[in-house]
């Protein structure tokens, strides 16, 4: 996690931790001026795209674990909402062009400070062409996904649960974290 070692409004070099008049967290303040540095978490959005039963998963390019699968998925930018940051992901790390349909699971990992957003897509074209992140993408049968080879503990819980759905025809909305190893529907 970044801590600046000067603060980034006035240059001083007197932060340090403490907690900031009304709130109830410590934060890294700057003692000169009164700046309050916000260390907030990540938020991934991505998306589980399904066609003609087979489901969409990305082999990872870069690190953490280079060859690993996962679902399109990755860090939303500012000035992005959810639904943006998910869909521009799939096409970045996919070359799937895709819609999304409706919410699906809300995870978080507060070890890691990071809040997974995943939504239920479909793709509206697959170009083939998929970015510098992704060393391979394609479309898997349930039966043909590299199950031991899915890196995120929550990517393969939640795309599981889907698949259950799936067969059954149902679907949910789910929120979960690391911490209790729970999710719950919440639909």
């Amino acid at each position: 996690m970044f801590s600046p070692s000067f603060c980034p409004k006035c240059g001083g070099a007197d932060l340090g931790q403490q907690v900031p008049p009304g709130d109830t967290h410590e934060r890294l303040m700057c003692r000169g001026c009164g700046y309050i540095h916000y260390v907030n978490p990540k938020i991934i959005a991505g998306c589980i795209i399904e066609q003609d039963g087979k489901y969409l998963l990305c082999q990872r390019a870069i690190p953490p674990r280079p060859g690993t699968w996962t679902l399109p998925a990755g860090f939303m930018e500012s000035g992005e909402t959810t639904e943006q940051a998910a869909v521009r992901e799939v096409w970045e790390e996919s070359g799937v062009r895709a819609e999304i349909v409706s919410p699906y699971s809300i995870f978080s990992v507060p070890k890691i400070s990071e809040v997974y957003i995943i939504f239920r897509a479909i793709a509206l074209e697959i170009t083939g062409q998929y970015g510098p992140e992704t060393l391979d993408c394609q479309f898997f049968a349930p039966e043909d996904i590299p199950w031991d080879k899915i890196y995120y503990p929550a990517i393969r819980q939640i795309l599981e649960r889907y698949i259950e759905e799936r067969q059954a025809g149902v679907y949910g909305i789910y929120v979960g974290n690391d911490d209790s190893g729970k999710i719950h529907f919440i639909r």
